[in-house]
């Protein structure tokens, strides 16, 4: 099945693998909440034990370095696509109201950005992440 919409994920090539993970993690809970329609139904097992819904189309996870994530959160913003941010800023905070601060107090182009999420036509975000790469 072809989608008229997609998600990306971009993350720095230089982070930690459970940094990696962490990263895609908040970015993709941020499409998630956002953007209602790409959430699927609940899942049951074949014994009736129900599961929470998960996204209901794929998500590309890509990696590159800060230039080209810089370059990725650039195009974005210039498109208007949905887009949540992630910055090294938070590895260093414990809580949703800490993040939000730390962000808070950089402006957009001093950011420190280790990941982003995207999500919008699938032109405008193979568009937007461009000269990033497949994560291995």
């Amino acid at each position: 099945m072809k989608f008229d919409t997609k998600i990306a994920v971009l993350v720095r090539d230089d982070l930690e693998t459970w940094q990696r993970l962490n990263v895609t993690a908040f970015v993709v809970s941020g499409i998630a909440a956002s953007q209602p329609q790409v959430i699927g139904e609940p899942y049951e097992d074949a014994d009736g034990t129900t599961y929470l819904s998960l996204l209901g189309q794929p998500v590309v996870v890509l990696e590159a370095d800060a230039a080209t994530l810089k370059a990725a959160h650039t195009r974005a913003l210039s498109r208007e696509l949905p887009m949540s941010i992630y910055t090294g800023e938070m590895f260093t905070t414990g809580h949703d109201e800490a993040n939000r601060s730390v962000v808070r107090a950089v402006p957009r182009d001093d950011l420190d950005l280790v990941g982003i999420a995207v999500f919008g036509p699938r032109n405008g975000v193979d568009r937007s992440v461009k000269g990033a790469r497949l994560h291995p």
